[in-house]
């Protein structure tokens, strides 16, 4: 395929990359990144999507989807496919779907799970929304990009798998930094805790693969000094979207406000910016009842 990629930033970069170097023709544009190997460099994201057969966005909010939609959808090939695996709102997710509907495109809002390795190795997952046809039709470049795709419904259905993910993940995180802070101050081995829990009813992603305790577990960004696979302020950006989206529809979400509160003091008032965010686990190390 003709493919246009736009943000080409830590994830978008990679997969632009994966989908040249699997024989597709991709042409890129970023404001600030340059073209990884294999990329041809357009000038604007115009130049980018003309005769195209997909046009892929990887943007940093729903404000920068809108106005990048706006650009290239009149400049778009009617049949071709617009593929966002930006992370959004739901609401701006279904708005550029609907314009790009409305001009004779296939819309698919897709993001991704997996972080920056994810994005380097080609083994992301994909949670898309939109029509049959435009599933089918980008499910070919899903398999270079990624190690699974699920088609989760319309428009937007993409979109709302992700956050509904990533508040559960950014919970979790923070129940499995909290239990081995406690585990820590009853004399409890790590190692100890983390054989019983990974194996018990106390199990989940944050705890059997992405360990938040150095040299605990499989290998993760706490064994790097919590340089980030999944950075902090983008997981309080996931949750944000969370609660914007339970706000709207009127959902009971106390645990996913609270995970977004206490991200924010830590992205925002603790040094956690630009840290993991299973960097909660040395926050909490420091931290008494009272604190």
């Amino acid at each position: 395929m003709k493919i246009g990629f736009i943000g080409l930033g830590n994830m978008g970069g990679p997969m632009a990359a994966n989908l040249s170097a699997a024989g597709h023709d991709v042409t890129g544009f970023d404001l600030v990144t340059p073209c990884p190997e294999g990329v041809a460099k357009a000038d604007n994201a115009q130049a980018a999507a003309q005769g195209a057969d997909v046009v892929i966005t990887m943007l940093p909010n729903g404000a920068i989807l809108r106005s990048v939609a706006a650009e290239i959808i009149p400049v778009m090939a009617k049949g071709s496919c617009f593929l966002d695996c930006s992370t959004v709102d739901v609401e701006s997710a279904r708005a550029v779907a609907d314009q790009a509907q409305v001009a004779g495109l296939l819309a698919v809002d897709a993001p991704v799970s997996g972080g920056i390795g994810g994005a380097s190795a080609g083994t992301l997952t994909f949670m898309a929304g939109g029509t049959d046809e435009g599933f089918a039709m980008v499910a070919p470049l899903f398999n270079i990009m990624g190690q699974k795709a699920v088609h989760c419904g319309e428009s937007g259905a993409g979109q709302s798998a992700k956050i509904c993910n990533n508040m559960i993940l950014g919970v979790t995180m923070i129940a499995t930094c909290e239990a081995f802070a406690m585990a820590d101050k009853l004399g409890l081995d790590r190692q100890k805790m983390f054989d019983v829990v990974s194996t018990s009813s106390g199990s989940s992603w944050s705890m059997n693969t992405y360990c938040p305790a150095p040299g605990i577990g499989p290998q993760s960004p706490a064994d790097n000094g919590y340089n980030p696979g999944f950075a902090a302020e983008l997981m309080l950006k996931d949750l944000g979207l969370s609660q914007q989206a339970a706000e709207n529809i009127d959902a009971d979400t106390p645990m996913g406000a609270l995970a977004k509160a206490l991200y924010a003091e830590f992205v925002e008032n603790e040094g956690g910016r630009g840290q993991d965010f299973s960097a909660m686990l040395p926050r909490f190390e420091k931290r008494g009842r009272t604190s």
